[in-house]
């Protein structure tokens, strides 16, 4: 049913409380997952106060990097656990990303952690689980994450 499974991660243990969710599915369907982080580089381009600044390679190869490290770690994890797994790292707005690569990768779920967030704080900060609730037609596998 579900033979591939998408998971956006940013690092966070909140984006990371989907993963036993998905472990359990991934071993019960026989599943690959996909585990995906995003670098947006428009984010860099706020510095303090608000000013804008100009995008600073160093500190996107860092965050890179970093990604990449995390996503090996998570891909590890799985593969101990006997599911197949891989990982990709992608540039650009996070809620359009996540939805190219469900349809590159012609996933069958899309699993997420959301903040929960009502209000004006999902106006401030904007949803991630939102954004990609409106534009899929795909399955969409979605937790609250406490903490």
């Amino acid at each position: 049913m579900y033979a591939k499974i998408l998971v956006p991660l940013d690092g966070s243990p909140r984006a990371e409380a989907i993963l036993p969710h998905v472990e359990e599915l991934a071993q019960c369907h026989h599943s690959q997952v996909i585990f995906l982080s995003i670098i947006d580089p428009s984010a860099s381009l706020v510095g303090l106060e608000g000013l804008e600044m100009g995008i600073n390679q160093t500190i996107i190869q860092e965050q890179a990097d970093e990604a990449r490290h995390y996503l090996a770690g998570k891909e590890g994890e799985f593969r101990e656990k006997h599911i197949e797994s891989r990982s990709i790292l992608s540039y650009g707005a996070v809620v359009n990303t996540i939805i190219s690569t469900a349809e590159e990768e012609k996933v069958d779920l899309i699993a997420l952690a959301s903040h929960g967030r009502t209000g004006l704080a999902r106006f401030v900060y904007g949803s991630v689980a939102a954004g990609i609730l409106q534009q899929v037609d795909s399955p969409l596998l979605l937790i609250r994450a406490r903490g």
